[in-house]
């Protein structure tokens, strides 16, 4: 026999989560007690609970494993709402653990401080954005119930939710089972693996395409093997910016439609099979299209669910098409071709203003002279910048699209990796979230954070350029970042950026915030396509004539 929570804390670890980001209130003191005490998963307590959400998701996302957010019932699981809404559209194992008002509390007539209309408001709120949920009232069932939504976090890698009554935390039960995967129908898998290479075979300009789910069920290397074993090449989606990062991957670039390289999105869309793994198929993937792909003559293996032309095989995991996949493909095929993206680099450190091609042309010399970083990206041109920067793993929100994920999104990635990250963020998202650096120098994070600066939400500008209510008040960024325990650099010449970026990168003991004071009105040319592209899409039909 152990307790509830320590039955929770264990099976948490055996699924693979590795640390727990915590913000406590009274109704979770008691499952945060025993957290410090027992030792089972490391703490870190942020300071508010979106920045915490974002954290959780970003380890959970560059792990490819469960991450654990634990919080407050009411005015703490509230405020994560938004972080863990995007994990459900992006597909993030994210645990949520809340606190709850004792099994005996609310018969006493009295409302609750933090209960929003009734006392399972809040669940149902979170029915609408997790995968499985349980509410661990009693000791007798609490086991088969985590161990059930642990599962559906693995198998569907989407957040799933746990309740703890306060006195239930203590209370004695069995230890969490260990659950077998889900099953699927072996013959199933071999007929669609068999269907996916008669189409392969027939096809003249076939493509592999490749989404979230690739990292978020660890199958990169997988997918690797069997694109050089097809010898196709490989472009990522716009949300799967970030992954194939390794040297050995046979990436061409990156998808973006009209927003992208004209020869590339062509490429994509003039392919007569065009196998995708793991993609959302969402607006930020595919809205700015010239050309609508043909699903009568593509494949998308996502959710676990291929469809192929008209043929859909339900209850069937990315995995198991892969692996069967490489079994009937051998070795032995002509490798793939190499990349054909031309990345910017060589920036002219002269007096000239900073533009964001040149953040990018920096951020590249960078790499090139002292190997590759992890990034986590916000919303905004940093994101459209991102695109200009040489393959490396990444976070961002690309298709839920919130603003603030960037800094503490950092800060998971490099709990996640253990290594230094480098963070992309637009001023307007910083005010939001960025306040999260505080807590750097508690644990010894260091990562370095770039704030593009235009005083403005210049993303927002773009699409309504004769607005003022885009404009935001000038903050001194750089200074700020002493205030928080860090250095800060500002810089508006391309000369300033190169030094303050080297400068950076050398003072590994804090961390480094780099404030770019950006020309209102420069934006990327990616961001400046994208937009276009969808006012194009948005413009009304011309009238048929009378």
């Amino acid at each position: 026999m152990t307790t509830i929570s320590e039955a929770l804390l264990k099976a948490l670890k055996r699924a693979g989560a590795q640390e727990v980001f915590g913000i406590p209130g009274d109704f979770a003191l008691p499952f945060f007690k025993v957290i410090e005490q027992s030792g089972i998963l490391p703490l870190y307590t942020l300071s508010h609970e979106p920045g915490l959400g974002f954290a959780a998701d970003a380890a959970a996302r560059m792990r490819g494993a469960p991450a654990v957010a634990a919080v407050t019932y009411g005015a703490g699981a509230l405020n994560m709402v938004n972080p863990v809404a995007g994990a459900y559209s992006e597909k993030s194992p994210l645990v949520v653990i809340s606190g709850a008002p004792g099994s005996a509390e609310g018969s006493r007539g009295l409302l609750l401080h933090h209960q929003a209309k009734e006392l399972d408001s809040q669940l149902r709120v979170y029915r609408e954005i997790t995968q499985d949920q349980a509410v661990l009232d009693d000791p007798r069932t609490a086991p088969q119930q985590i161990a059930r939504v642990l599962r559906a976090c693995r198998e569907f890698s989407r957040p799933v939710y746990i309740e703890i009554p306060r006195d239930m935390v203590s209370a004695a039960c069995h230890d969490v089972p260990d659950l077998p995967p889900l099953p699927y129908d072996d013959e199933a898998v071999a007929a669609c693996a068999d269907e996916v290479l008669a189409r392969l075979a027939a096809a003249r300009r076939p493509m592999l395409m490749v989404g979230v789910e690739a990292r978020r069920y660890r199958l990169e290397d997988r997918i690797i093997a069997l694109a050089h074993r097809l010898g196709l090449p490989v472009i990522t989606s716009f949300m799967g910016r970030g992954l194939l990062a390794k040297p050995d991957a046979p990436l061409i670039g990156t998808y973006m439609g009209l927003a992208g390289d004209p020869a590339l999105s062509a490429r994509v869309e003039e392919a007569d099979v065009l196998v995708m793994l793991g993609v959302i198929l969402s607006d930020t993937n595919f809205g700015v299209s010239e050309r609508r792909i043909d699903r009568r003559h593509s494949v998308l293996a996502a959710d676990r669910m291929v469809r192929a032309g008209y043929h859909v095989y339900p209850d069937l995991p990315l995995h198991a098409l892969l692996d069967a996949l490489l079994e009937r493909v051998p070795d032995r095929l002509t490798p793939p071709p190499a990349g054909t993206r031309v990345y910017p680099r060589g920036l002219v450190a002269d007096q000239q203003p900073v533009q964001p091609i040149d953040i990018a042309c920096a951020i590249n010399d960078l790499f090139d002279a002292a190997g590759p970083m992890p990034m986590a990206c916000d919303m905004g041109d940093c994101l459209f910048t991102a695109m200009d920067i040489v393959p490396t793993p990444m976070v961002a929100s690309g298709y839920y699209a919130t603003m603030g994920f960037g800094v503490p999104a950092g800060l998971g990635v490099q709990v996640a990796g253990g290594e230094r990250c480098l963070v992309l963020v637009g001023d307007g998202a910083f005010q939001m979230t960025g306040w999260e650096l505080g807590n750097c120098g508690r644990y010894g994070w260091n990562p370095i954070v770039i704030v593009f600066n235009n005083a403005s939400w210049e993303m927002l500008r773009v699409f309504q350029p004769e607005t003022r209510y885009n404009d935001l008040s000038e903050w001194p960024f750089a200074r700020l970042a002493e205030a928080l325990g860090g250095v800060g650099h500002s810089v508006a010449t391309r000369a300033q950026l190169k030094d303050a970026l080297a400068r950076a990168h050398a003072d590994r003991g804090r961390f480094q915030l780099v404030e770019v004071m950006l020309p209102r009105g420069a934006v990327s040319d990616t961001l400046a396509r994208f937009v276009n592209a969808i006012k194009r899409g948005q413009r009304p039909a011309p009238a048929n004539p009378a």
